[in-house]
């Protein structure tokens, strides 16, 4: 026969009034901990009394009850309780919800006290931060909600910052897979996308500290205290759209400001302008970039100019702010520490002082005239101004008698009254709006270079697929150099180096040419063995196709349809030689039929139209879509123009001028004839007359 299970009794529950409740000497907390009795008087008095009181009636000698109860578990609240009462906030004789224990029980009332203290679990944070968010969504300000439980504003905008946590990773946290440290570090980002990457990265390893997840969620980031950031301001990035992150659980200096190409374009704007201001003071160039290299004014001349001359009256403050600063420093010269008013004057006074001591230098017109200014950041974001720099090429020719000034048919030549400075932004010319509507101007040289690098990479690939025209490329080289000694280098480079650019654009490394090069070279290489001997042997086991696939392949390592300066003192390439070169780069582009439109190229902003002139962007347009296409956006500013005119002529298989197929009815292309490539133009940037058809496209120099 079954035993049947004693069911437990539980107390009973009844108000009691307050003055007949007296606090039990058995209750084990001593030791202040937690809130404080004023706090909890508060949140009673706000919200009445959320837990009874645990109570024991009081019996006297005979084991009678006195009608007293002491209170062995809820001590705090009763002494919140008797704070309110002697505050006259509670009456005397107040209810108070009370769970009676049995006097008579075998359970000690000192484990009745430890047993309510020891049990009671602390809120979860996770459950912290939901709640305050429930309260938040019901309208209560973080304001509100710190006030209405006693703790500081920025616990409740903290816990509320979980929130930009990814559920997921907050799923992982009420698990105890992660600890609340970690939790709090992934709150850097809002991207829940990156935090939940992050994770997966470092779970399973051992550097898991909160500092290793913020630097990997911010690497992409720029620091607030970089001079970059200092020199544009926090709030001028924030108003053109970006984003800062920021930690509320630890000190960011700031936060990570997360667009860094905003940034940089908001840096360039502004150097920009400071150079535009500077320019108007008649120099002949300016530079400006985030810092130069060390030793980047070797070799230019350094103007001498004179200090200016301080008025009387700015010789009277200066020497009154000298004397009061001496009068200050005597006065408290025993003082141990100054007092923060008289700290602040003398900073003041040192700061005017220093003002007087930075006076403008003045050069002379005609030094300005041909001298130039470099434009930086300090390392503390602070604009660094060097003026006054004399290059070689703009130094003024000395006559016989010493006179520096050039003569023209007998007379000085003037130096112009007004002259409009170069200007280079991050060593890119920086042309103003004024400035494009003066007419086409020619390509900037380092453009035309990244054009013809896309030729050239795109040649090889096609000289690559057809072995018969490599053949023919590789002994028309080597029988010239065989029998016509001053022959010059041409379009390949026999020994087939491998030709590097100098200069590229970002999408060359990812375009289809630079793709199947990358994959046939890596078919090659796969089967080409490393020792000499066995090398010679695998190439004469070859059948006669497969050799001239090798060959062709080879060979287009060393084709070079480069532009490059032509240097007339022998060093580099001469005039002749670039016109014999982009000349054999055209009959090899048109024998093995290379089109740069099928090759993959496109007119981007980043690749050409954001790197010319407005009028030469209209002349793209109006060439590859229209002249109707290009009424509709020579309204805009340059940069809208630009992103326009990449729609517009996404689809239209427009080229420009280096990326063209020239048709040469001259034979001249094997470097005797007198075609040649029209001359560069100087720094006047005159254009040519038949500029239209020139066979290769011009450059700025």
């Amino acid at each position: 026969m079954a035993t049947a299970i004693q069911k437990i009794t539980l107390s009973s529950a009844r108000d009691i009034p307050f003055n007949k409740l007296v606090l039990s000497q058995s209750n084990v907390r001593r030791v202040k901990a937690g809130v404080s009795i004023e706090e909890l008087a508060e949140s009673i008095a706000r919200r009445g009394l959320i837990q009874s009181l645990h109570v024991r009636p009081v019996l006297d000698a005979d084991g009678v009850e006195t009608g007293m109860f002491e209170v062995p578990a809820g001590g705090r609240r009763y002494r919140a309780l008797e704070l309110l009462m002697k505050q006259k906030r509670l009456a005397k004789t107040a209810p108070v919800p009370c769970v009676v224990g049995d006097a008579h029980s075998g359970v000690l009332i000192d484990e009745v006290s430890l047993v309510e203290n020891m049990e009671r679990a602390p809120l979860h944070p996770l459950d912290q931060f939901r709640a305050f968010q429930a309260m938040r969504d019901k309208g209560m300000t973080e304001e509100a909600i710190a006030a209405a439980f006693f703790i500081d504003v920025n616990v409740v905008k903290q816990r509320l910052r979980l929130v930009s946590v990814s559920p997921a990773l907050l799923a992982i946290y009420a698990d105890d897979g992660m600890k609340l440290e970690q939790l709090m570090a992934f709150t850097v980002s809002s991207d829940h996308g990156r935090q939940e990457q992050v994770w997966e990265a470092i779970k399973d390893g051992w550097q898991k500290e909160p500092y290793h997840i913020r630097r990997m969620l911010t690497e992409t980031t720029v620091r607030a205290a970089d001079k970059r950031a200092v020199f544009v301001g926090v709030e001028a990035y924030e108003a053109a759209g970006g984003i800062v992150l920021r930690d509320l659980f630890e000190s960011d200096d700031g936060g990570w400001l997360q667009d860094a190409g905003l940034l940089d374009r908001l840096v360039a704007e502004k150097l920009k302008i400071v150079a535009d201001e500077i320019a108007g003071e008649g120099w002949k160039w300016v530079e400006a970039a985030l810092s130069f290299p060390y030793g980047h004014e070797r070799g230019l001349r350094e103007l001498v100019g004179a200090t200016a001359d301080l008025t009387e009256e700015e010789r009277a403050t200066r020497e009154a702010l000298r004397s009061e600063y001496d009068r200050i420093e005597a006065e408290y010269a025993e003082a141990d520490e100054l007092p923060d008013e008289i700290d602040a004057r003398l900073g003041e006074i040192e700061q005017a002082l220093d003002a007087f001591e930075q006076c403008p230098v003045i050069y002379d017109p005609a030094d300005i005239a041909i001298a130039g200014v470099f434009v930086s950041l300090d390392s503390d974001g602070s604009l660094s101004v060097d003026r006054g720099y004399v290059r070689p090429e703009d130094e003024r020719p000395v006559d016989a008698e010493g006179d520096d000034t050039p003569e023209i048919d007998g007379g000085p030549v003037a130096t112009p009254a007004v002259q409009r400075a170069v200007i280079t932004i991050g060593g890119q010319p920086a042309e103003s709006e004024d400035e494009e509507e003066d007419g086409v101007k020619p390509l900037p040289e380092r453009l035309v270079i990244e054009l013809t690098a896309h030729r050239t990479l795109a040649l090889r690939n096609a000289v690559a697929e057809h072995p018969d025209i490599a053949m023919t490329l590789l002994l028309h080289k080597l029988v010239s150099d065989t029998f016509r000694h001053i022959a010059p280098t041409g379009c390949l480079e026999a020994r087939v180096n491998h030709i590097f650019f100098s200069a590229q654009s970002e999408e060359l490394k990812g375009s289809t040419p630079a793709r199947e090069v990358a994959e046939r070279h890596g078919r090659w290489g796969d089967h080409v063995p490393a020792d000499d001997q066995a090398l010679w042997d695998w190439l004469s086991h070859l059948d006669d196709g497969t050799r001239l696939d090798l060959l062709a392949h080879c060979v287009s390592f060393g084709v070079n349809a480069l532009f490059e300066r032509p240097n007339p003192y022998g060093s580099g390439v001469s005039q002749h030689g670039l016109d014999v070169r982009l000349a054999q780069a055209d009959r090899l582009a048109r024998a093995t039929g290379l089109d740069m439109v099928v090759a993959g190229w496109k007119p981007t902003v980043g690749n050409y139209l954001g790197r010319v002139t407005k009028p030469r962007i209209l002349e793209a347009v109006r060439e590859g879509a229209g002249e109707r296409a290009a009424g509709l956006i020579d309204h805009l500013k340059k940069g809208d123009m630009a992103k326009e005119a990449e729609r517009l002529l996404a689809d239209t298989g427009w080229l420009p001028e280096p990326l063209r197929l020239v048709d040469h009815d001259d034979p001249a292309a094997d470097g005797e004839g007198d075609e040649a490539l029209p001359a560069f133009l100087d720094d006047e940037e005159d254009l040519a007359d038949d500029e239209d058809e020139a066979p290769h496209a011009v450059a700025a120099e």
